[in-house]
């Protein structure tokens, strides 16, 4: 059997598992493609839910067609993977035989309500957004549980929607990745907008059943709408026999190959084993679905598994990067003012590399990638 010829699974119909498949027909396989999705919406974008849907801006979400890849689908879950075997099983019982596998089922949101308590509310489907909304359009209070880029997005969608909204965490909001320079400028934006934060010095936890709020230390804080956005979780369950996955997911190498020969990962559920963490940001998701096409194919990838690359959108302001995370110290300010909102910083890191960020600034991201290539060459 050739290459081209063979049957390839995909499990998860994430932007990883789509890419992959659309690859895969474009890089000349002509067998079987199967794809074992869980979502009953079927192939969509994940990043418009929270930057634009949330806040009414769209009413559905940007669904994939990939009729014209001659795949077939299957809507139900992966359970089981025996790689003796080259077989994976749905919940229904169906077995799914494959010559090579792509593993691309994602990652779930991280939820902290105990056991069996109800009410708990997050954002990582489309169902999850039909959900949040018509609360979110009655609520005239809310709290957001994390300070990342999703915590940030759903309390902009708050404040667009006039919701007094608090947003707790640990840390001053993104300063994990985008360092003290650019949180500080994000936290001076939102308080401008009334958005208050909240630093919790101990574990959060959901209080009321259903959820009306939350507490830590010896602070209780209730709103008519609390969204839990505390990062999330690979999906391995369906792989605890195999071996392959860990605490931080599915460890791949530079080809998105695992450790059993025949089986490649790629997405949110994936790390690469020299970095040893996760980078679940849409872009990577896009090349590794592209290389694990290729590697399941036995030939070369036309990029590499990482493409550091992303955006986010706060309160109306659009922030850019590309360039390796985290971002430490001030940047050098190459166009603008940050204080005016419209600002391109570069920042040099210790290996010679540099991030370049757009930071309420129109600028492609052509443009960005080619400053962060020519200034890091220029540095080594």
């Amino acid at each position: 059997m050739s290459a081209t010829d063979r049957r390839i699974v995909i499990v998860g119909d994430s932007i990883a598992g789509c890419t992959a498949a659309r690859e895969l027909r474009a890089r000349g396989h002509r067998g079987s493609i199967v794809m074992i999705g869980a979502d009953a919406d079927g192939c969509y974008a994940r990043p418009p839910l929270s930057k634009h849907m949330l806040k009414g801006e769209a009413a559905e979400a940007e669904t994939w067609d990939m009729a014209d890849l001659d795949l077939t689908s299957i809507v139900d879950p992966a359970v089981s993977l025996d790689a003796e075997t080259r077989t994976v099983t749905t919940a229904d019982g169906t077995a799914v035989p494959y010559d090579a596998l792509i593993v691309a089922s994602g990652a779930s949101a991280r939820r902290i309500a105990a056991p069996d308590q109800a009410g708990e509310t997050v954002l990582r489907t489309f169902a999850d957004v039909r959900a949040l909304r018509p609360t979110l359009d009655e609520a005239s209070t809310a709290i957001v549980v994390g300070a990342g880029f999703l915590g940030m997005e759903v309390a902009s969608a708050c404040v667009a929607r006039g919701t007094a909204v608090t947003v707790v965490d640990v840390d001053p909001p993104l300063q994990r990745l985008l360092g003290s320079f650019l949180s500080d400028a994000i936290v001076a934006r939102a308080e401008a907008a009334s958005v208050e934060f909240v630093r919790a010095d101990t574990p959060v936890a959901l209080v009321g059943d259903p959820v009306t709020g939350i507490e830590f230390a010896d602070r209780t804080l209730t709103a008519d709408l609390v969204v839990t956005c505390a990062g999330d979780e690979p999906q391995t369950g369906w792989l605890d026999s195999t071996g392959i996955a860990d605490r931080i997911g599915v460890g791949i190498d530079y080809r998105c190959a695992t450790d059993i020969p025949g089986i490649y990962a790629a997405g949110d559920v994936a790390y690469s084993r020299t970095a040893s963490r996760r980078a679940p940001f849409w872009s990577n998701a896009v090349a590794q679905g592209k290389v694990a096409a290729a590697s399941a194919l036995g030939i070369e990838p036309t990029c590499a598994p990482t493409d550091d690359y992303f955006w986010t959108e706060i309160l109306g302001l659009s922030i850019k990067v590309v360039g390796p995370l985290p971002l430490q110290g001030d940047p050098t300010v190459l166009e603008g003012s940050v204080d005016d909102g419209s600002a391109l910083l570069q920042w040099t890191h210790q290996d010679g590399r540099t991030t370049i960020v757009a930071f309420g600034i129109k600028k492609p991201v052509g443009l960005l990638r080619r400053l962060a290539r020519e200034n890091t060459l220029s540095t080594t």
